[in-house]
Protein backbone atom coordinates (compact mmCIF):
# COMPACT_ATOMS: atom_id res chain seq x y z
CA UNK A 1 0.00 0.00 0.00
CA UNK A 2 1.32 3.52 -1.03
CA UNK A 3 2.16 5.99 1.84
CA UNK A 4 0.10 8.39 0.36
CA UNK A 5 -3.13 6.15 0.90
CA UNK A 6 -2.33 5.43 4.37
CA UNK A 7 -1.99 9.17 5.21
CA UNK A 8 -5.58 9.38 3.08
CA UNK A 9 -6.94 6.81 5.58
CA UNK A 10 -5.15 8.11 9.06
CA UNK A 11 -7.02 11.34 7.67
CA UNK A 12 -10.51 10.07 7.28
CA UNK A 13 -10.00 8.27 10.58
CA UNK A 14 -8.88 11.50 12.56
CA UNK A 15 -11.95 13.65 11.12
CA UNK A 16 -14.47 10.41 11.76
CA UNK A 17 -13.44 10.52 15.63
CA UNK A 18 -13.38 14.13 16.25
CA UNK A 19 -16.85 14.71 14.25
CA UNK A 20 -18.75 13.86 17.20
CA UNK A 21 -16.81 17.01 19.43
CA UNK A 22 -17.27 19.19 16.96
CA UNK A 23 -19.62 22.33 18.30
CA UNK A 24 -22.71 22.92 16.49
CA UNK A 25 -21.64 27.21 16.29
CA UNK A 26 -17.67 27.71 16.00
CA UNK A 27 -17.30 30.53 13.87
CA UNK A 28 -13.45 32.53 13.81
CA UNK A 29 -13.99 35.61 15.48
CA UNK A 30 -13.32 37.95 12.39
CA UNK A 31 -16.55 36.16 10.63
CA UNK A 32 -18.53 37.30 13.53
CA UNK A 33 -17.76 41.10 12.86
CA UNK A 34 -18.30 41.09 9.40
CA UNK A 35 -21.98 39.34 9.87
CA UNK A 36 -22.57 41.58 12.57
CA UNK A 37 -21.65 44.12 10.75
CA UNK A 38 -23.58 43.85 7.58
CA UNK A 39 -26.42 42.58 10.34
CA UNK A 40 -25.94 46.23 11.88
CA UNK A 41 -25.96 48.12 8.53
CA UNK A 42 -29.22 46.72 7.17
CA UNK A 43 -30.80 47.78 10.39
CA UNK A 44 -29.89 50.83 10.32
CA UNK A 45 -31.51 51.29 6.48
CA UNK A 46 -34.35 49.30 7.33
CA UNK A 47 -35.32 50.79 10.37
CA UNK A 48 -33.93 53.92 11.34
CA UNK A 49 -32.99 56.02 7.67
CA UNK A 50 -35.77 57.91 5.72
CA UNK A 51 -36.39 56.55 2.59
CA UNK A 52 -34.78 59.34 1.23
CA UNK A 53 -31.53 58.80 3.62
CA UNK A 54 -31.93 54.95 2.42
CA UNK A 55 -31.84 55.89 -1.22
CA UNK A 56 -28.93 58.34 -0.78
CA UNK A 57 -26.71 55.25 0.74
CA UNK A 58 -28.02 53.23 -2.00
CA UNK A 59 -26.64 55.69 -4.65
CA UNK A 60 -23.41 56.51 -3.11
CA UNK A 61 -22.34 53.21 -1.89
CA UNK A 62 -24.05 50.50 -4.44
CA UNK A 63 -22.16 49.80 -7.68
CA UNK A 64 -23.29 51.34 -10.76
CA UNK A 65 -21.84 50.37 -13.97
CA UNK A 66 -22.54 53.78 -15.56
CA UNK A 67 -20.37 55.34 -13.20
CA UNK A 68 -17.60 54.64 -15.44
CA UNK A 69 -18.46 56.87 -18.14
CA UNK A 70 -15.89 59.10 -18.75
CA UNK A 71 -17.77 62.30 -18.14
CA UNK A 72 -19.38 61.22 -14.81
CA UNK A 73 -16.45 59.99 -13.01
CA UNK A 74 -14.85 63.54 -12.89
CA UNK A 75 -18.08 64.63 -10.60
CA UNK A 76 -19.01 61.19 -8.91
CA UNK A 77 -16.17 60.03 -6.84
CA UNK A 78 -18.08 57.27 -5.76
CA UNK A 79 -16.73 54.79 -8.41
CA UNK A 80 -13.41 54.73 -5.96
CA UNK A 81 -15.14 52.94 -3.23
CA UNK A 82 -18.35 51.44 -4.61
CA UNK A 83 -16.25 48.06 -6.19
CA UNK A 84 -15.76 47.02 -2.15
CA UNK A 85 -18.82 49.30 -0.68
CA UNK A 86 -21.72 47.66 -2.36
CA UNK A 87 -20.92 44.38 -0.76
CA UNK A 88 -21.93 45.30 2.53
CA UNK A 89 -25.35 46.61 1.21
CA UNK A 90 -27.94 43.60 0.93
CA UNK A 91 -31.76 44.64 -0.43
CA UNK A 92 -33.70 42.75 2.13
CA UNK A 93 -33.61 40.48 5.23
CA UNK A 94 -34.16 37.28 2.87
CA UNK A 95 -31.39 38.19 0.53
CA UNK A 96 -29.09 38.94 4.03
CA UNK A 97 -29.86 35.20 5.72
CA UNK A 98 -28.89 33.83 2.13
CA UNK A 99 -25.75 35.17 2.21
CA UNK A 100 -24.72 34.57 5.40
CA UNK A 101 -25.18 31.08 5.72
CA UNK A 102 -23.08 30.63 2.30
CA UNK A 103 -20.92 32.59 3.90
CA UNK A 104 -20.88 30.93 7.26
CA UNK A 105 -20.66 27.27 5.22
CA UNK A 106 -17.67 28.29 3.30
CA UNK A 107 -16.45 31.45 4.49
CA UNK A 108 -15.13 29.57 8.13
CA UNK A 109 -12.53 27.25 6.91
CA UNK A 110 -11.12 30.20 4.06
CA UNK A 111 -10.36 32.60 7.07
CA UNK A 112 -9.43 29.76 9.75
CA UNK A 113 -6.63 28.93 6.79
CA UNK A 114 -5.79 32.75 5.47
CA UNK A 115 -6.11 34.54 8.95
CA UNK A 116 -8.13 38.16 9.43
CA UNK A 117 -6.24 40.29 7.62
CA UNK A 118 -5.84 38.02 4.70
CA UNK A 119 -9.44 37.77 4.86
CA UNK A 120 -9.97 41.25 4.67
CA UNK A 121 -7.87 42.14 1.70
CA UNK A 122 -9.42 38.88 0.14
CA UNK A 123 -12.90 40.43 0.59
CA UNK A 124 -12.34 43.76 -0.85
CA UNK A 125 -10.59 41.85 -3.82
CA UNK A 126 -12.93 39.50 -4.57
CA UNK A 127 -15.98 42.10 -4.37
CA UNK A 128 -13.97 43.89 -6.95
CA UNK A 129 -13.03 40.83 -9.44
CA UNK A 130 -16.95 39.88 -8.74
CA UNK A 131 -18.19 43.38 -10.02
CA UNK A 132 -15.47 44.10 -12.74
CA UNK A 133 -17.09 40.74 -14.92
CA UNK A 134 -20.32 41.93 -13.64
CA UNK A 135 -19.17 45.62 -15.41
CA UNK A 136 -17.56 43.78 -18.54
CA UNK A 137 -21.38 42.61 -19.27
CA UNK A 138 -23.32 45.46 -18.58
CA UNK A 139 -20.44 48.40 -18.91
CA UNK A 140 -22.09 51.89 -18.37
CA UNK A 141 -25.80 50.37 -17.71
CA UNK A 142 -27.75 52.04 -14.93
CA UNK A 143 -28.02 49.08 -12.84
CA UNK A 144 -27.80 48.91 -9.21
CA UNK A 145 -25.76 45.95 -7.41
CA UNK A 146 -25.25 45.58 -3.99
CA UNK A 147 -24.64 42.05 -1.87
CA UNK A 148 -22.32 40.48 -0.31
CA UNK A 149 -22.81 37.65 -3.36
CA UNK A 150 -20.00 37.69 -5.40
CA UNK A 151 -17.63 37.74 -2.21
CA UNK A 152 -19.72 34.73 -0.91
CA UNK A 153 -18.52 32.87 -4.74
CA UNK A 154 -15.31 33.61 -3.94
CA UNK A 155 -15.10 32.14 -0.57
CA UNK A 156 -16.55 29.19 -2.38
CA UNK A 157 -13.75 28.96 -5.24
CA UNK A 158 -11.16 29.44 -2.77
CA UNK A 159 -12.44 26.53 -0.19
CA UNK A 160 -12.93 24.10 -3.65
CA UNK A 161 -9.17 24.30 -3.77
CA UNK A 162 -8.31 22.20 -0.07
CA UNK A 163 -12.12 22.03 1.65
CA UNK A 164 -12.29 18.31 0.35
CA UNK A 165 -10.64 15.42 2.04
CA UNK A 166 -9.41 12.41 -0.04
CA UNK A 167 -12.23 10.75 1.16
CA UNK A 168 -14.80 14.14 -0.43
CA UNK A 169 -16.14 14.52 3.24
CA UNK A 170 -15.54 17.72 4.95
CA UNK A 171 -15.15 18.50 8.42
CA UNK A 172 -15.80 21.76 9.98
CA UNK A 173 -13.13 21.80 12.36
CA UNK A 174 -10.54 20.27 10.25
CA UNK A 175 -11.22 21.21 6.50
CA UNK A 176 -8.43 24.23 7.03
CA UNK A 177 -5.32 22.31 7.19
CA UNK A 178 -6.01 19.91 4.26
CA UNK A 179 -3.31 20.38 1.47
CA UNK A 180 -4.27 22.71 -1.10
CA UNK A 181 -5.09 21.07 -4.37
CA UNK A 182 -3.02 22.99 -7.63
CA UNK A 183 -5.57 24.06 -10.42
CA UNK A 184 -4.96 20.09 -12.59
CA UNK A 185 -5.39 18.24 -9.22
CA UNK A 186 -8.59 20.59 -8.43
CA UNK A 187 -9.79 20.13 -11.83
CA UNK A 188 -9.40 16.30 -11.94
CA UNK A 189 -10.87 16.25 -8.33
CA UNK A 190 -14.41 14.60 -8.52
CA UNK A 191 -15.41 16.23 -5.33
CA UNK A 192 -14.40 19.61 -6.65
CA UNK A 193 -16.06 18.73 -10.31
CA UNK A 194 -19.44 17.96 -8.90
CA UNK A 195 -19.68 20.80 -6.62
CA UNK A 196 -18.25 23.67 -9.30
CA UNK A 197 -20.52 22.02 -11.74
CA UNK A 198 -23.28 22.03 -10.08
CA UNK A 199 -22.56 25.72 -8.50
CA UNK A 200 -21.89 27.36 -12.64
CA UNK A 201 -24.81 25.31 -13.80
CA UNK A 202 -26.81 26.97 -11.39
CA UNK A 203 -26.10 30.52 -11.69
CA UNK A 204 -25.52 30.04 -16.03
CA UNK A 205 -29.42 28.87 -15.02
CA UNK A 206 -30.32 31.56 -13.33
CA UNK A 207 -29.08 34.08 -16.11
CA UNK A 208 -30.64 32.26 -18.80
CA UNK A 209 -33.90 31.85 -16.90
CA UNK A 210 -33.53 36.16 -16.30
CA UNK A 211 -32.63 36.78 -19.99
CA UNK A 212 -36.08 35.22 -21.22
CA UNK A 213 -38.14 36.40 -18.39
CA UNK A 214 -36.64 40.26 -18.97
CA UNK A 215 -39.25 41.51 -16.11
CA UNK A 216 -39.18 44.45 -14.05
CA UNK A 217 -37.86 44.61 -10.62
CA UNK A 218 -35.04 43.02 -8.77
CA UNK A 219 -32.67 40.27 -10.76
CA UNK A 220 -29.22 38.47 -9.29
CA UNK A 221 -26.23 39.46 -10.61
CA UNK A 222 -24.87 35.85 -12.13
CA UNK A 223 -21.82 37.63 -13.58
CA UNK A 224 -20.50 39.33 -10.00
CA UNK A 225 -21.17 35.53 -8.85
CA UNK A 226 -18.99 33.84 -11.63
CA UNK A 227 -16.30 36.68 -11.80
CA UNK A 228 -16.08 36.48 -8.03
CA UNK A 229 -15.94 32.43 -7.60
CA UNK A 230 -13.07 32.56 -10.27
CA UNK A 231 -11.15 34.77 -8.48
CA UNK A 232 -11.62 32.52 -5.39
CA UNK A 233 -10.07 29.73 -6.77
CA UNK A 234 -7.24 31.05 -9.15
CA UNK A 235 -6.18 33.17 -7.04
CA UNK A 236 -6.26 31.40 -3.85
CA UNK A 237 -2.89 30.81 -3.63
CA UNK A 238 -2.07 34.21 -3.28
CA UNK A 239 -3.79 34.40 0.18
CA UNK A 240 -2.73 30.70 1.45
CA UNK A 241 -0.51 31.09 4.14
CA UNK A 242 -0.39 26.96 4.37
CA UNK A 243 1.70 25.90 1.57
CA UNK A 244 0.64 23.11 -0.63
CA UNK A 245 2.51 19.77 0.45
CA UNK A 246 4.47 17.73 -2.29
CA UNK A 247 3.43 14.78 -2.66
CA UNK A 248 5.95 11.90 -2.76
CA UNK A 249 5.82 9.14 -4.92
CA UNK A 250 3.93 5.97 -4.46
CA UNK A 251 6.26 2.98 -3.29
CA UNK A 252 4.52 -0.71 -3.43
CA UNK A 253 4.96 -2.05 -0.60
Amino acid sequence: MSDERAGSSGADTLERSVERREPAFNLPSSLVVILSVLIAIHVLRTYFLSPAADEFVLLQFSFIPARYEPSLMAHDFAWVWSPVTYSLLHGSWEHLIFNSFWMVAFGAPVVRRIGTLRFAIFWCLSAVAAVALHAAFHWEAMIVVIGASGVVAGLMGAAARFVFSPSGRISRQFAHLNRRLSIPEALSNRSVLVFSGIWFLTNFLIGFGQSIGAGEGNTIAWEAHIGGFLFGFLCFPLFDRIPPVPQEPSRRS
